[in-house]
């Protein structure tokens, strides 16, 4: 029997384990990321022109092709394939984007994807919706690129290049900017458009482990949102990216809209891009049995409840309540073993 909780531990029940320092918030390196999010707000300095909303809009748009399509589906999955000046053209695209480099995104995509929803995530909803959305780009565990799980685009020394030097994109884009619509242009057309384009992105990572449905059974909590996808071109639809990661299509069927799918086609039409992957219909169509539970949303809880368990003083209460939590893991991957074995 286990012994009664003490005045300590129900202090610390509902909370969550201490951060390492590398993953708290760098207030000083943070900075200019909130400041960006106050620039917009000079247009009622510099004034609101319909040609500054033009730009904002095809700024978003345009630079959210080139991440989706760029340091998504190609740079972090490889669904299709782009010769080698294309390749350049769709990195140096995703730079002016101010999200980092082409490496360094997709070298952290490829980890979230193999660890999704578990402590070794690197943005995980089970670590906080906050730390999911942007707290984790904030910290210094992030800084670095992992050249080592991008290797097959770092032998390139031009990629690499753009991303040790990833300032240059929006530097110029905001230059260009100034040259089009003057001041307003960069405070509302160039900053405007980056920090909606950012919020858009994060949503991927955050409330699309959070809101919407689920078609497919995979072993972490991602989701199907209309909403998302128009804010991202098709990203939303990131339960079947999920299930299949492969693909360069993310909204499997014809009422799914994806955008940007659509824009790599015409780009295969011409030759610009090739082989594009697609889901084979036997995958796409295949669903989970009935079950009285969702296995990857009970394990993603149950990770949960074992990172909030990670704190430097354990009772032995605590100690076995570890190892019931991992047999339970044990158990619902299992399940998520059974079915992959079915697909």
């Amino acid at each position: 029997m286990l012994p009664p909780p003490t005045p300590a531990d129900r202090a610390r029940r509902g909370t969550r384990p201490p951060r390492p320092d590398d993953e708290r918030l760098n207030l000083r390196s943070s900075i200019p990321f909130f400041l960006c999010h106050l620039i917009p707000l000079l247009g009622f300095v510099t004034g609101f022109h319909v040609r500054d909303f033009v730009l904002l809009a095809v700024l978003y748009w345009v630079r959210l092709f080139f991440i989706t399509a760029g340091y998504h589906r190609y740079f972090a999955h490889r669904s299709y394939r782009l010769g080698r000046a294309a390749q350049f053209v769709m990195a140096f695209g995703g730079t002016m984007a101010a999200q980092k480099g082409p490496l360094w995104w997709a070298a952290n995509h490829r980890t979230h994807h193999q660890h999704a929803d578990t402590r070794d995530d690197v943005h995980s909803p089970i670590r906080g919706f906050w730390w999911s959305h942007v707290g984790w780009i904030l910290c210094d565990r992030s800084g670095a690129t992992d050249l080592d799980r991008i290797r097959d685009f770092a032998k390139y020394p031009e990629l690499r290049f753009l991303n040790k030097h990833d300032w240059i994109g929006p530097w110029a884009l905001g230059v260009v900017s100034y040259l089009i619509a003057g001041w307003s242009g960069v405070v509302v057309g160039f900053f405007g458009s980056t920090v909606l384009l950012w919020h858009a992105t994060f949503l991927v990572n955050s409330l699309a482990h959070v809101f919407g449905r689920r078609r497919y059974l995979t072993p972490d909590t991602s989701r199907n949102s209309l909403l998302i996808a128009v804010l991202t071109g098709g990203e939303g639809w990131h339960n079947n990216h999920h299930y299949y990661q492969a693909s360069a299509r993310q909204g499997f069927y014809w009422w799914e809209i994806d955008p940007v799918f659509a824009m790599l086609r015409v780009l295969s039409f011409v030759g610009i891009v090739s082989e594009l992957r697609t889901p084979p219909r036997a995958v796409r169509d295949a669903r989970p049995e009935p079950s009285p539970f969702d296995a990857g949303l009970v394990r993603a809880r149950l990770e949960r409840a074992r990172d909030m368990l990670e704190c430097e003083r354990q009772r032995e209460c605590d100690r076995e309540l570890r190892e019931h939590l991992r047999n339970a893991l044990a158990a619902t991957d299992d399940v998520l073993r059974t079915t992959r074995m079915r697909r």
